[in-house]
């Protein structure tokens, strides 16, 4: 049975899906109700202000913040903990970044990606192919006594 680990709670660190805000992360503040939550990013360039949970994605990161925090207590503790730093480098942020970037290439680098991919595939074939023919050849020949 896998336990579930992210759960929402003050100080989780949230990734916005959905708004003007979107794409973006920041910290939840204070729990309103079982559908809303209040959340405030000060370094990321969101405001505090109440979002819906189904618009939000939870992340591994927690923050360590005390109850009835302020924007200036928030700004201080993320930078301390270095929750931006800490994003930047998951897998997550790195694949987001990934994307955005494949989304700005112009038919023609989509096309000089492919050329690159089939040139590097095809180098990656032909090495795999000669090691086990000589793998092969190997293993015909007679083995030699020793006697």
């Amino acid at each position: 049975m896998v336990h579930y680990t992210r759960f929402v709670e003050r100080g989780r660190v949230v990734f916005i899906t959905h708004g003007a805000y979107a794409r973006k992360i920041a910290v939840i503040v204070d729990i309103i109700d079982q559908n809303r939550v209040l959340i405030d990013g000060p370094c990321s360039g969101v405001p505090r202000r109440p979002v819906n949970i189904k618009r939000l994605h939870l992340t591994k990161f927690v923050m360590k913040i005390p109850v009835n925090c302020g924007t200036l207590g928030v700004e201080d503790n993320w930078r301390r903990q270095k929750i931006g730093e800490l994003w930047k480098k998951s897998m997550w942020a790195r694949k987001l970044e990934k994307k955005r970037i494949r989304e700005g290439l112009t038919d023609f680098q989509r096309f000089q990606v492919m050329v690159a991919r089939k040139t590097r595939n095809r180098i990656i074939s032909n090495y795999r192919m000669r090691k086990t023919t000589l793998q092969m050849i190997k293993n015909m020949r007679p083995k030699k006594k020793t006697a």
